[in-house]
């Protein structure tokens, strides 16, 4: 659930645009961000069928470099930083205490062999820049937090084409061939593309001073401007998680569908690892799904799920999804939960389905109702 206006934080470089162009300001994870421009569902549709573009400033970049960098990101990280083995390329990975419960969900690029990039939340950056921090002095690696970058994420099906003319030179020719999930720095700028909506496009990381300017640039080319409350709509379609409410320091990524993001059969020892094998070997009592809701109704985190013998969970993401014209969420229950569930909304109980996401991918549905 987005926050109210009542408390008001951090402002981005791009703050007087939203301003200018009528977007809702609302604090969120510490900044002030617009949670929208007029039409939520307008936005929602412009990603889905053309392009638009997210300020995603609040999200915090940070650079690590040295020698024992690699070996340091897989003692921290859940994924396998090994497997990055071509300059650019990204992963996705959680980022655990000891117990297996998950502090932060990240992106990680190999940039070269002394230097990675990792894209954190807004919400627990200072909490994860302690956190390495704390273990990179020890193995002598430098941990730089790229405050004065702006990050805007440009998505869609047109997205990358209506970008690409946008681009500085020297960062133009590396952005047209980037392949998913790589980023490749040109200049002062970095261009990646891993995505967050279940669409294609870029993510484009460039000093504050020049992001107006661009935000202009990209607005004038036809990618219209998009909202918190758009960007939550389209990564709950693509089935993303949501830090904070999918999950948190309380459950492990084996009950927050997110067990294809660890490696557990290889010799490394990371934080957290012990906890997750014993888990994995007497067997996850929870499981991370999602639900199409099959009456009217609105699904919102913390409502009560119950199951057919009785088991309960409870919605953890929950909106409606233009695309399907139906309410649909994610829900955290007992393991052996399958088919019909019923979700309590205002004192009733409604009737939901069980899926596997993602709902929608590349403006394909992807789920039965």
């Amino acid at each position: 659930m987005l926050p109210g206006q009542a408390k008001m934080g951090r402002r981005t470089p791009l703050y007087e645009q939203h301003c200018a162009a009528g977007g809702r300001m609302v604090e969120f994870g510490g900044w002030d961000l617009p949670v929208g421009y007029g039409s939520q569902i307008e936005e929602h549709h412009a990603v889905r069928r053309d392009a638009g573009v997210f300020d995603v400033s609040h999200m915090c970049v940070v650079d690590l470099r040295g020698p024992a960098t690699q070996a340091l990101l897989a003692r921290l990280l859940a994924n396998d930083v090994g497997r990055l083995t071509a300059p650019g390329k990204a992963l996705y990975s959680c980022m655990l205490r000891e117990d297996g419960g998950v502090l932060d969900d990240l992106i990680a690029f190999r940039l070269d062999p002394d230097w990675f990039r990792l894209v954190v939340n807004a919400a627990t950056a200072e909490k994860d820049l302690e956190w390495i921090g704390s273990h990179a002095a020890l193995a002598g690696v430098t941990v730089t937090a790229r405050r004065e970058l702006a990050l805007l994420a440009v998505q869609g099906p047109k997205a990358r084409a209506k970008t690409l003319p946008l681009l500085p030179t020297d960062c133009m020719a590396a952005a047209a061939e980037l392949r998913p999930f790589f980023g490749q720095p040109g200049g002062d700028w970095f261009v990646s593309r891993t995505g967050y909506t279940g669409e294609d496009g870029f993510e484009v990381a460039l000093p504050a001073a020049e992001a107006p300017a661009f935000w202009t640039a990209l607005v004038a080319a036809g990618v219209r401007p998009c909202g918190l409350g758009a960007r939550d709509t389209l990564r709950l379609e693509a089935g993303m998680n949501l830090y904070g409410q999918d999950m948190d320091e309380s459950v492990t990524p084996l009950e927050s569908g997110l067990a294809w993001t660890v490696v557990l059969d290889d010799a490394r020892d990371f934080i957290g690892k012990a906890a997750l094998i014993e888990q994995r070997h007497v067997g996850p009592r929870r499981r991370l799904a999602g639900l199409v809701l099959q009456e009217r109704g609105v699904l919102r985190s913390h409502q009560r799920v119950v199951a057919a013998d009785g088991g309960e969970g409870a919605v953890t993401s929950g909106t409606f999804a233009p695309t399907l014209e139906r309410s649909i969420g994610l829900a955290r229950f007992p393991v052996a939960t399958d088919g019909m569930v019923q979700v309590e909304i205002r004192g009733r109980l409604l009737p939901a389905r069980v899926v596997k996401p993602p709902f929608v991918r590349n403006g394909r549905i992807l789920v039965e109702f």
